[in-house]
């Protein structure tokens, strides 16, 4: 046999050539080289991803028109009314909410006054200058818990301003989304495991996210109704915080707490805080990192220290709306890089929290 012919004649691939260390380098490579892309461009990809999601979501609608014979224009408008009405509806809270928030916050202008004295008077017994103190907290006012809220929104409060491109997108998205599933059909006979593997991202978000809507309203109303009963200033806006940082893989509840901590310390002092936030921690603590990841995991097949991972990769590429966006997004890669290939599927084994035993790679008979 010759040099670099294979045993059947047939010459091998460059790619067969390379070992196998220089293939995970070049995989390496590109997926850098992939990701700065993404970094770069994150205001531009973002509400596409955002538009896909919210898609993907109300396909189950289309699909239902469709098969009753539906006009194609009729279904594709209804699943644009749906969402743009999702939009509009999340928006607007948000809008009013803050706006409220900017108007409450300078009527706790003497609270914040008094707050600082004690902090520098409190240090100051522990040794720490009084001038050092005043200068670390001199910037702490109204004004910057203001600004501290908008910073938490501020992703999805860009998307928001630029309207008209995420309508546009959807808009395209929905009249493609009428006759996807046609076009699947036809594929699918000349590439299967792209079809399976576009089937399963589509099933898989759609999961997550009615998990995490479900979820995200318990937590939502037992926060409000605590906050209410606790008289704490504005419980609908923590209420709505609670519900969208629900979406934040693990660690949501955390930033969802702090507003309203803040505010019941300003409000009633460090009793009311530490109220707020052992209350918190029993409900959303218990719900969203105890109980939501288990479901989440089991739905989606992924474990919990891949969705944590997720978190702060998706969070670090595409800010806060790539937190929200984080295990959609893990869902979409994972179709494209691990279940669009067979050699690659064994992969899932490891990413889930509790693979099923016919999800095993079989072990190969041995060789006569």
């Amino acid at each position: 046999m010759r040099p670099g012919h294979r045993r059947n004649g047939t010459a091998p691939t460059p790619a067969a050539m390379l070992p196998r260390g220089v293939l995970v380098l070049l995989g390496f490579a590109c997926l850098v080289v992939v990701v700065a892309g993404l970094r770069w461009v994150s205001d531009l990809v973002g509400p596409v991803f955002l538009g896909l999601m919210l898609v993907v979501t109300v396909s189950p609608l289309t699909d239902w028109l469709r098969r009753r014979k539906v006009p194609g224009w009729l279904a594709a408008l209804a699943t644009v009314l749906v969402i743009y009405a999702i939009l509009v509806a999340l928006g607007g809270a948000l809008v009013l909410s803050i706006a409220e928030l900017v108007d409450l916050m300078p009527t706790y202008a003497q609270q914040f006054s008094e707050l600082r004295d004690s902090i520098v008077s409190g240090l100051g017994t522990l040794g720490v200058s009084a001038d050092q103190v005043r200068s670390a907290v001199e910037g702490a006012n109204p004004t910057s818990v203001v600004d501290a809220i908008a910073w938490l929104f501020g992703s999805l409060a860009s998307v928001f301003t630029n309207t008209l491109f995420l309508a546009a997108v959807v808009l395209f998205m929905c009249l493609d989304a009428v006759e996807f599933p046609a076009r699947l059909r036809i594929v699918v006979g000349e590439r299967p495991q792209v079809v399976s593997a576009l089937r399963s991202f589509a099933s898989g978000t759609r999961r997550y996210l009615v998990v995490c809507t479900v979820f995200g309203l318990i937590v939502a109303v037992f926060d409000t109704l605590l906050l209410w009963a606790l008289d704490v200033p504005l419980p609908l806006l923590w209420g709505l915080l609670s519900f969208i940082t629900n979406y934040i893989p693990n660690i949501g509840f955390v930033i969802g707490v702090i507003p309203p901590a803040l505010l019941g310390l300003l409000q009633g002092g460090p009793e009311l805080m530490i109220t707020v936030i052992v209350l918190y921690c029993l409900v959303n603590f218990i719900i969203q990192s105890v109980i939501q990841p288990k479901v989440v995991g089991d739905a989606v097949g992924l474990s919990t220290t891949i969705s944590f991972l997720a978190l702060i990769f998706w969070a670090w590429v595409l800010g806060g709306l790539g937190a929200l966006l984080a295990i959609p997004l893990t869902l979409l890669a994972k179709g494209l890089l691990v279940d669009i290939d067979p050699s690659t599927r064994w992969m899932n084994v490891l990413l889930s929290d509790s693979p099923a035993q016919d999800e095993a790679p079989a072990t190969p008979a041995p060789q006569p």
